[in-house]
């Protein structure tokens, strides 16, 4: 079966500003790499406004937060852009319809793969999600994406048992304070410490359900592997998911400007084909990625080419 591709034009009308790390150009670095001949066999969809998105965001987020990112989105219009919820992250008059894209991504990806219509699902989204906490936009975020989608999963599907795996340089507070108490919700990730947002010790570990594997500054690919070995894999297949979700963050290459580790493409392809075999051992191969990080530009199209060509093998 095929790998899909979900993403839109809409994506580039989230701006954020001169100078911001976050910004259109990331999408267009991966619309020109994934437009490579070698990815003709991806299938491809536009990433949709669902009539069914709000509901799918109430799930995870109280209904005080999309009202007010839904405001927030109004004055923005108004403004005609520049309207900073806080000092990382700004809302532009396309920014809400591009969220809201975002995580009908993640719900069409997970009717897809669920479905069985395609192996797995790469969504090239932004803004991104895994920041964003149940009642507070922050770090580039306003909605959890990667959380949204896997509490879809459960009520659309009945998966009962959900994995969420961060490799983002950063740590998803967002994704484990929505998991947080939830027991058949499983968040693990590997990211630097100390750096933004400052949580993910190894302490923080929910009701078992939270496996944080924190790296130093410099923490090249050996060390990275060793660590998503025995803190993420190993819990992981103890915990037998029905589905993984992969929040699919970059900015641990080495040349990234905002985080300090030093993996290269062959980590981010090795991770992921750790994770199709843990997908294939417990849940028929059923993945869904989201795009979270990744800010140099060239390395992160060449990430993101051997995670989706990583995920294109796993399906054939």
């Amino acid at each position: 079966m095929a790998t899909l591709l979900i993403t839109h034009a809409d994506f580039l009308d989230h701006d954020t500003g001169y100078s911001h790390p976050e910004r259109p150009d990331r999408m267009r670095a991966l619309d020109k790499v994934l437009a490579h001949e070698s990815y003709n066999a991806l299938e491809r969809a536009e990433a949709p406004l669902r009539d069914d998105v709000e509901e799918a965001i109430l799930r995870v987020h109280p209904i005080g937060h999309l009202a007010r990112m839904k405001g927030a989105g109004e004055v923005a219009k108004k403004r005609n852009g520049g309207l900073h919820l806080d000092n990382d992250t700004v809302m532009s008059a396309g920014s809400m319809e591009a969220a809201l894209r975002a995580v009908g991504a993640g719900l069409d990806a997970v009717d897809a793969v669920m479905g069985g219509r395609v192996a797995n699902a790469f969504c090239q989204v932004r803004p991104p999600g895994h920041h964003a906490e149940a009642n507070r936009a922050m770090g580039f975020c306003l909605f959890s994406n990667a959380a949204i989608a896997a509490h879809y999963a459960r009520a659309r599907y009945g998966a009962d048992r959900i994995a969420v795996v961060d490799f983002d340089v950063h740590h998803g507070n967002g994704t484990q304070d929505i998991f947080w108490s939830d027991k058949d919700l499983f968040y693990g990730s590997t990211h630097q410490m100390p750096l933004f947002p400052g949580s993910g010790e190894l302490s923080e570990t929910g009701v078992g359900n939270i496996w944080n594997a924190p790296l130093r500054e410099g923490d090249a690919g050996e060390t990275f592997r060793e660590a998503f070995t025995s803190r993420i894999l190993g819990p992981l297949h103890n915990f037998g998911p029905d589905l993984i979700v992969i929040s699919a963050g970059f900015d641990a290459h080495k040349r990234d400007p905002l985080g300090g580790l030093r993996l290269v493409e062959a980590d981010f392809m090795w991770a992921t084909e750790a994770l199709g075999k843990a997908a294939e051992q417990h849940c028929h191969g059923r993945i869904v990625s989201m795009l979270e990080g990744g800010y140099d530009l060239d390395a992160l199209a060449k990430s993101v080419a051997v995670h989706v060509r990583t995920l294109m093998d796993l399906g054939s």
